[in-house]
């Protein structure tokens, strides 16, 4: 009998230690995707008057870099995570496409998963990031300091069929007025890639439309607004609506 038990103890034993642990807690990796209005758009792209806008000018692509923040996940169970760091996105660097934060995250659904296109009031500090201003990505003091959100620089045919420079650069919106007493207007903007189901090593893609920072709801006149949009306080609000229907998002597990 005792040695029937002995052998029911081990066999146990065996079981419960082979027995593969579920893992509950995993990883994320934020992948950055763009496109124009559905057709793959990357540094391949660029320097080639391939694109169309809503208002009907034929463009280029030069260079497109932006910034995001605070990437802020919320589980069903109300558990609320803001993963550390940033990501400057840069076409022209593989390496910036993808974003792999080291913090584990609860597996499981949830509800809202969503980032900060540029930086909030708190975090817009001049001169503290030094990888940011070795990119040359900060705002002159003259027009408040801090940093840029985006630059999406390129070429266009403009009404008199010439090619000429569009610079379409996202700040803080800044009123210069009274060139001592600035007014600003934050534009940054929540990116809300909605409910996402995150198992161990989930890859969220995040999709920009290009296309979108031209048409809605402001249909975007490069003839009228190309360059020096930086210190034109009502573009940078335009820019800023404009740019709440670029991002979209989906969890490829």
């Amino acid at each position: 009998m005792k040695n029937f038990l002995r052998v029911v103890s081990v066999l146990f034993c065996l079981l419960s230690c082979n027995k593969e642990k579920v893992p509950t807690e995993g990883q994320i990796s934020l992948r950055f995707t763009h496109h124009w209005d559905g057709t793959a758009v990357s540094a391949n792209d660029f320097n080639d008057l391939k694109f169309t806008n809503a208002n009907g000018e034929n463009l280029s692509i030069e260079r497109l870099r932006y910034l995001i923040s605070k990437i802020t996940l919320t589980h069903e169970d109300g558990i609320t995570t803001v993963l550390d760091g940033y990501q400057l996105v840069d076409l022209q660097n593989a390496a910036t496409l993808t974003f792999n934060p080291s913090e584990k995250l609860v597996l499981g659904p949830y509800t809202k998963v969503s980032m900060t296109f540029g930086f909030n009031l708190e975090d817009n500090q001049d001169g503290v990031y030094p990888d940011l201003n070795s990119a040359s990505w900060n705002v002159p003091g003259m027009l408040g300091g801090g940093y840029h959100y985006m630059q999406l620089d390129g070429k266009f045919i403009n009404q008199n069929n010439q090619t000429e420079n569009f610079n379409y650069h996202a700040i803080r919106a800044v009123n210069r007025s009274d060139p001592e007493n600035l007014i600003f207007q934050d534009t940054f903007f929540e990116i809300d890639l909605g409910g996402q189901n995150i198992n161990n090593q989930t890859e969220i893609e995040v999709k920009m439309n290009v296309a979108e920072w031209f048409k809605n709801p402001n249909l975007w006149d490069l003839n009228q607004l190309n360059t020096m949009l930086m210190p034109n306080f009502d573009a940078q609000l335009k820019i800023s609506q404009n740019g709440r229907s670029v991002f979209s998002g989906q969890t490829n597990n």
